[in-house]
């Protein structure tokens, strides 16, 4: 039985691992370093928290979150001090454009199911939950209230909100509607709360930057006990598949492994690994799933938005192609751009669907529009 339980162990092991290499798992750790303008940088590493390499480090200023949009092989980087979420090539990390300006400094990002990316605001007074379309179009403020200096979401099988409040030492809960139901989690255990997640048994549990721990509250608020403790501003948490969590830990420039029971497993990255000073997210990201087709060229983003009459050009993603040309229905060529235009004004045409095709040495990349004025 001995035996059997051994190999039962090593082929779990092994089936775990060549999991593992077939998705080319990262992680990627968005380092605040001294938390001034024009500083920060977003450090890749293995799974295992080796070979770490320094992904993005231009145009940022403290960043705070990651999210990627693999079908567009995208990286958005939410950047405090700058007001700006930056749009990055998801397979080197270089600098495409700006995505969006957030006049409150934009902290958490999240895509929903909707198809919109929620961006939380740092502002003491400009904090509204904002939506965008995933070309960086505005959609809408989607809160009827503001959280000040939020900077922790989740959401429950009902799709309601919760965001926490870093100044507040607490969580506020919205409905599905984004109306604001009232306070969810009180500051009692509270002094600096970051992010915050629900667990498989609806438990919330939430990080305290000043207070080092993880605090752990039933579904309808009410403490249980600290989950983890020992911490020093704790922020940042993604999953493994094992579902172990990989939690950032900024008094020591490292992010620690826990098992599901809250139980210290390692230091996957070891303090200051690839130059790590201050953690600010931690996001574990497959890049297999990049878009990147076989002709070798990544789905581009030529114009924003995505539905309108005038339209702004990327030019960064025009300087990859030796012609970008925008096509109606039927194929008839209605537009070519140079690499001099910044604007687009496509009042002139019928409303409806049009493509934008990048060609480079016969291959192509191919962006869809809708002409509505």
């Amino acid at each position: 039985m001995m035996k059997l339980l051994q190999h039962l162990t090593l082929f779990s092991t092994l089936l775990f691992s060549a999991y593992l290499t077939a998705q080319d798992l990262k992680i990627y750790v968005s380092d605040a370093e001294n938390f001034a303008p024009n500083t920060g940088k977003i450090i890749q590493y293995d799974i295992d928290g080796s070979n770490p390499q320094v992904f993005v480090d231009e145009e940022m200023s403290w960043p705070q979150d990651i999210v990627f949009i693999a079908d567009q092989n995208v990286v958005l980087i939410s950047n405090l001090n700058s007001n700006r979420i930056t749009r990055h090539n998801a397979s080197t990390g270089a600098y495409i454009d700006d995505f969006a300006t957030v006049a409150g400094g934009p902290t958490r990002m999240q895509i929903r199911p909707d198809g919109f990316l929620y961006v939380l605001q740092w502002s003491a007074t400009d904090n509204n939950v904002l939506r965008y379309n995933l070309d960086g179009t505005f959609e809408d403020e989607y809160t009827n209230t503001g959280v000040p200096r939020s900077i922790g979401m989740a959401w429950d099988d009902a799709d309601n909100l919760y965001v926490s409040s870093f100044s507040q030492a607490n969580v506020t809960q919205f409905d599905s509607n984004g109306d604001e139901v009232g306070e969810f989690i009180d500051n009692a255990e509270l002094s600096g709360p970051t992010n915050l997640y629900i667990d498989g048994d609806g438990n919330f549990l939430v990080f305290d930057w000043n207070d080092g721990n993880i605090e752990r509250y039933n579904g309808t608020g009410g403490h249980i006990d600290t989950f983890i403790d020992g911490l020093g501003q704790v922020e940042g948490v993604d999953f493994l598949p094992n579902g172990n969590s990989l939690i950032g830990n900024g008094s020591t420039a490292e992010v620690k492994q826990y098992n599901t029971a809250g139980t210290f497993i390692e230091n996957t990255v070891e303090t200051g690994a690839g130059g790590l000073e201050q953690p600010n997210a931690v996001v574990i990201f497959d890049r297999s799933t990049l878009s990147v087709p076989e002709n070798g060229i990544a789905s581009q983003v030529f114009v924003t938005p995505s539905v309108s009459s005038k339209f702004s050009i990327h030019k960064n993603s025009l300087s990859n192609f030796s012609s970008v040309k925008v096509y109606n229905t039927l194929g008839l060529v209605v537009k070519e751009f140079s690499v001099y235009e910044t604007h687009w004004d496509a009042s002139h045409l019928s409303e409806g669907i049009y493509f934008v095709v990048g060609m480079q040495d016969g291959r192509k990349s191919t962006q869809k529009i809708i002409v509505k004025k």
